[in-house]
């Protein structure tokens, strides 16, 4: 392996090293949309579900910071179709950034095979110009699959956060459709 960042640097392909460079930056981006969107999710989940305990305990009507309550302040007949808007509109504002997530999850592994590709190639391009041993093959290899390592470590963070605020926002949109049944049952 090698002995330090720097004896890196000096042995890898400018490719492989703005490969990692791109990977570091989808790993940041990756990192900053989870956690600011399970924060986010995370408070919207708790105000819903205390909007549905008073709703189902106590009252009657909804608290004026449940997200449904905005949809029944404009319309004076509450009906299963406004309520599956509200779900529609609720789920596409709890599912943004998945997207983004979803992408890197895909793409990574390729990019990171990318940089290994090429690192080999130039592995066996300096093979071809000098007389090449095993050691300067396992070490070109091995300095290569760094980038294919790097990709699928960052793609692992993506699919699993991916799949997180998935079900949160899952979770977030039966909130609010049990608070959109529960108005229905009361008034019916």
């Amino acid at each position: 392996m090698f002995q330090t960042y720097a004896d890196f640097y000096d042995k890898s392909h400018p490719v492989t090293l703005s490969v990692l460079l791109v990977l570091s930056f989808y790993f940041i981006v990756v990192n900053w949309v989870f956690f600011y969107r399970l924060f986010t999710l995370h408070q919207w989940i708790k105000t819903e579900n205390d909007s549905l305990e008073s709703l189902l305990i106590h009252s009657r009507t909804l608290p004026e910071y449940a997200y449904l309550s905005h949809f029944t302040k404009s319309s004076s007949k509450l009906s299963t179709a406004l309520f599956d808007m509200a779900s529609y509109a609720a789920t596409k504002e709890s599912t943004k950034g998945l997207m983004i997530l979803s992408v890197v999850a895909s793409t990574t592994p390729f990019i990171g095979l990318f940089g290994t590709v090429v690192s080999i190639l130039d592995t066996f391009d300096h093979i071809g110009q000098a007389s090449g041993t095993m050691s300067i093959i396992a070490s070109g290899v091995s300095d290569a699959l760094v980038a294919t390592a790097s990709g699928i470590f960052v793609a692992i963070f993506a699919y699993t956060y991916h799949q997180i605020l998935k079900r949160k926002a899952f979770e977030l949109s039966g909130l609010i459709r049990m608070q959109g049944d529960a108005l229905l049952s009361q008034e019916g």
